[in-house]
């Protein structure tokens, strides 16, 4: 299958599609990454669980390891889960919306919220990592993990992978308002294929529905 761009003529906006779409590739194997870290974790809990129930066996290495493995799942998913358009969004105001106002929304709250946000989390989230790692930061129970610089050092790396996410999400946005001032219908379908932030929720459910009819 063709990437959404080929067809285009070369150019700014292709290039900036052509980012967009890489970045997606790189965060999509992250976030899967983390989905795998939820087989570790499910597996732990399962032990931990069993041992205390039929073996009144407790571990606070295995607790510790618990909250580790959630934290880096929810963090190493949380750009692919924005780029997916997966996060919580207010669609009862957002829906009656047009596609043209989504964009223009996206491209501020990218603007103004994601990237300064995140950029803010990253600054003071190395600080927090590298502090841990040179004071050898290790947990406060007596039999609890080491290396706690580790664990902490998954904040700012999933703040990383959420600001390339919405650059990506501000590419293709810029794209899709670009096209529609040039009325190139090709470059809007190709933008508009790629965002779907950009697509009706109420469209996408009356399609599911009419392919179940269908077959």
């Amino acid at each position: 299958m063709s990437a959404p761009y080929d067809n285009l003529n070369a150019g700014l906006t292709k290039t900036l599609l052509k980012i967009s779409l890489k970045l997606e590739k790189l965060l999509s194997f992250i976030g899967m990454i983390g989905a795998w870290c939820a087989l570790p974790l499910i597996t732990i809990i399962m032990f931990d669980i069993i041992s205390r129930r039929f073996f009144v066996l407790g571990s606070t290495k295995l607790q510790e390891m618990e909250w580790h493995l959630h934290a880096a799942l929810f963090l190493l998913a949380l750009g692919y889960a924005y780029l997916k358009n997966s996060h919580v969004r207010i669609e009862v105001i957002r829906e009656g919306f047009s596609t043209k106002l989504k964009a223009i929304l996206e491209v501020i709250g990218v603007l103004f919220f994601v990237l300064p946000y995140t950029g803010l989390i990253i600054w003071f989230g190395i600080d927090f990592a590298s502090r841990s790692f040179a004071l050898n930061e290790v947990s406060s129970a007596l039999t609890g993990l080491s290396h706690r610089w580790i664990i902490k050092s998954f904040v700012p790396l999933g703040m990383g992978f959420l600001w390339l996410a919405g650059i990506s999400v501000l590419l293709r946005n810029i794209v899709y308002l670009i096209s529609i001032s040039k009325r190139d219908k090709d470059l809007e379908n190709a933008a508009r294929s790629m965002s779907p932030e950009l697509h009706n929720p109420t469209d996408a459910l009356i399609k599911e529905a009419s392919k179940e009819e269908l077959a």
